[in-house]
């Protein structure tokens, strides 16, 4: 898995999907925490992060920056996600930084399984996908074109049809016509949802490239315009 510099103190976290997970990255080293608990994760989030950060016994005034899952994926998730993301980073002051699920699965194919191009696709129910193409730039999971969502057979591919693509993600079990989009498609069955190890080299490139942003612009993505963020009561 790529990591970042020894140098930063990142604190990465994700609800938007059925899996819930945590991870911080200090002095070298990765502690994580992840499980497939849906309906639980308003419980289990904030003990995943006492856990990482005892694992590296590490104060949260270490970090340098939350990053955390902006979607798409479930609304209550994001929502979730997002509200504790506010919560802490406005009590230490921190920067924060908002990392694609999509792009998440992505880099978990190319750091752990050498994808070079990869298509993600997440069940949005009501007979749609959240989708987006990924191709590997000096490791990091880029993305190609737009992320969408889309009915099924409105996904339309333009990665190189003539090299391996991994497929990864919820979509592909609930609609398997997905994978005969072209014949290169491998179903990639070990990356079904984000990680938050997958966010920590993503969050290193986007505090590099400029990305981050004070809690106040913290932005989640539903893909659908139909639902909207709140913030916390008293804030702007």
């Amino acid at each position: 898995m790529t990591t970042p510099q020894d140098s930063v103190c990142i604190l990465a976290l994700d609800t938007c999907t059925e899996a819930c997970s945590a991870a911080l990255y200090y002095q070298g080293q990765v502690f994580a925490e992840l499980a497939d608990a849906p309906r639980e994760h308003s419980q289990r989030l904030l003990p995943m992060v006492e856990a990482v950060l005892k694992q590296a016994n590490v104060g949260l005034d270490k970090l340098d920056a939350i990053a955390y899952g902006r979607g798409p994926g479930s609304f209550t998730g994001i929502r979730i996600c997002t509200s504790m993301t506010q919560g802490l980073a406005l009590g230490l002051d921190l920067p924060v930084i908002g990392i694609s699920t999509l792009a998440a699965m992505a880099q978990m194919a190319i750091a752990e399984h050498a994808a070079e191009q990869v298509l993600c696709c997440i069940d949005a129910r009501m007979g749609e996908v959240y989708w987006g193409q990924f191709v590997a730039v000096d490791g990091i999971a880029t993305l190609v074109g737009q992320e969408v969502v889309s009915a099924p057979e409105q996904v339309e591919l333009t990665l190189d049809l003539n090299k391996p693509i991994l497929s990864c993600g919820t979509g592909f079990d609930a609609y398997p016509e997905l994978l005969s989009l072209g014949s290169g498609i491998t179903s990639l069955a070990a990356v079904k949802y984000p990680d938050a190890r997958a966010m920590l080299a993503l969050a290193e490139a986007g505090i590099k490239a400029g990305l981050t942003t004070s809690v106040d612009e913290l932005e989640p993505v539903y893909l659908r315009d139909t639902v909207t963020w709140k913030k916390l009561p008293g804030r702007e």
